[in-house]
């Protein structure tokens, strides 16, 4: 079958930064919807037309990738805001109730970067923002997708991809 959206395709990859550093690999095959939000643009476009068996190297610059880094994104926070037991790497969809730093998007998902005895550090930019990305994947198989996948644009039961959202913990997948 050729991807071709909607559709829904099983990958699997390696995802390294530009020096070589391993971010990710993902070794079991875990599903995507094409033609919704499971996927980058670019990871998206270098797929369809291809089948089951496609192997592609993609070289991802931030701005096709998860963006470059605003530091505007990064605030801080008193720390009676927060629940007692917090730490580093736990994240909040949309600023926590209680923030006092103004304008802050809602449909960000900040994650605590440091705590201290009087303040949080909060970081509302994707993990890999800011980072070029090279990306080994091969499409490991094609299928249909079902009514309710088109009416989402996503595989619900799909594992988290660190290809379209932000990861909870240093394993990005």
């Amino acid at each position: 079958m050729q991807i071709t959206p909607p559709c829904v395709v099983s990958l699997t990859w390696r995802l390294e930064d530009a020096h070589g550093q391993l971010i990710d690999e993902l070794a079991e095959p875990v599903e995507f919807f094409v033609g919704g939000d499971d996927l980058l643009a670019k990871v998206e476009e270098s797929i369809v037309g291809q089948s089951e068996g496609f192997e592609a190297t993609l070289h991802l610059e931030p701005e096709h990738a998860f963006g470059d880094y605003d530091a505007d994104l990064v605030f801080f926070e008193e720390r009676s805001v927060f629940p007692e037991h917090i730490e580093a790497g736990m994240q909040f969809d949309g600023p926590p109730e209680g923030t006092t730093t103004r304008d802050l998007p809602l449909d960000t998902v900040y994650t605590i970067t440091e705590v201290y005895d009087s303040h949080v550090v909060l970081d509302g930019n994707h993990p890999l923002a800011g980072i070029a990305l090279v990306l080994a994947l091969k499409v490991r198989d094609v299928r249909a997708a079902s009514d309710e996948e088109v009416e989402h644009g996503s595989v619900s039961t799909s594992a988290l991809s660190v290809l379209s959202a932000v990861p909870p913990s240093p394993q990005l997948h």
